[in-house]
């Protein structure tokens, strides 16, 4: 059982702006991050805005554990952890169920959910699906949802392919093998695939169904509270996320590789590295609204789509205002 841990009681003595590179001023207030998953080389900027100082020149010391996302979310209500990492449709879910939790931090701007498809079976679009085998790792998870909703746009429906559940762990080899013709999976393992030389068209599932990766998550409790703890601790965050897109991906991967995620392959560090610079960087931690407002931005918009479309799929049985769930983090303390 996750005990709670209370804050310790700060004091702001230098102003919130402050740059963080300056000498620290803060008391240290310590929190409890619980990332969604396990420990992954995808999370990097999280560890190296540690291992830089990054947290701690915002006087927060950070310390991650992991749950499911849906646990995070209930401990997050409960008051057993400060800050949580899940993915932003189990949040909507759980803002329809009436959990009292905020999105402080839209840290992942889209979803990272795709189709694909090897080049040579002829599929670029949803429309090339008829009669064809498509896997997802559940009917129950994200990627299921993404696929209707795909078909859906395309002027098909389920009845028009012969869908395959497949586990998480062979899913990318299923359609290596050519036991399926597509998956709907992460579009990170494109990079996987093309290392091994399989050419893949991707169709991001963002282009037609506006949801959020990793997000960072408090309680209502916690923002009302302690807003100057909320407000630093999404401040490091913004930070060490600019800190890794400022040109320092393979730092931030050699530190996270070595420490964090031991034994994750040392030789997939090129394939990661392309992730980060060629999608992660350009259009997930980053969007035209984050060039304006700031890594975290809070789409409200998007948020108020992604939770409609998830009633009209029947996977809540309301949509929540997104308003009432959602806070930009440029307001925070406000």
């Amino acid at each position: 059982m996750i005990q709670f841990r209370a804050l310790l009681a700060s004091g702001l003595i230098a102003s919130l702006s402050a740059p963080f590179f300056a000498t620290a001023v803060h008391a240290t207030d310590k929190v409890v991050l619980q990332i969604d998953g396990a420990a992954a080389p995808f999370y990097a900027p999280l560890y190296a805005g540690v291992e830089k100082g990054i947290f701690e020149k915002n006087g927060i010391e950070v310390e991650f554990i992991y749950a499911a996302a849906a646990d995070i979310l209930t401990n997050i209500a409960a008051g057993n952890v400060d800050f949580g990492f899940p993915n932003g449709d189990a949040v909507v879910a759980a803002a329809a169920n009436g959990l009292p939790i905020k999105v402080v931090h839209t840290t992942y701007q889209r979803s990272i959910g795709a189709l694909l498809a090897k080049e040579e079976s002829g599929i670029k679009s949803y429309m090339d699906l008829k009669s064809k085998k498509v896997a997802v790792t559940s009917l129950g998870g994200p990627n299921y949802l993404q696929l209707q909703v795909g078909l859906q746009q395309a002027g098909l429906t389920l009845d028009d392919v012969s869908v395959e559940v497949v586990a998480t762990g062979a899913i990318v080899q299923s359609l290596q093998a050519g036991q399926v013709d597509a998956i709907v999976f992460s579009e990170l393992r494109k990079y996987n695939l093309e290392a091994e030389g399989t050419k893949v068209t991707t169709i991001p599932s963002n282009s037609f169904l506006p949801s959020f990766g990793n997000v960072v998550v408090t309680s209502e409790k916690k923002l009302a509270q302690d807003a100057d703890v909320v407000k630093r601790f999404t401040t490091a965050v913004s930070q060490s996320y600019q800190w890794v897109i400022d040109g320092h991906s393979s730092e931030a991967l050699d530190v996270t590789l070595t420490k964090y995620t031991p034994t994750w392959p040392k030789d997939q560090k090129s394939i990661l590295l392309a992730a980060f610079e060629e999608t992660f960087i350009p259009s997930v931690w980053q969007s035209p609204l984050t060039k304006k407002n700031d890594l975290g931005a809070a789409d409200f918009s998007g948020w108020q789509k992604s939770a409609e479309i998830l009633e009209r799929y029947n996977v809540i049985d309301s949509a929540p205002n997104a308003q009432d769930f959602v806070v930009d983090p440029a307001t925070i303390g406000r």
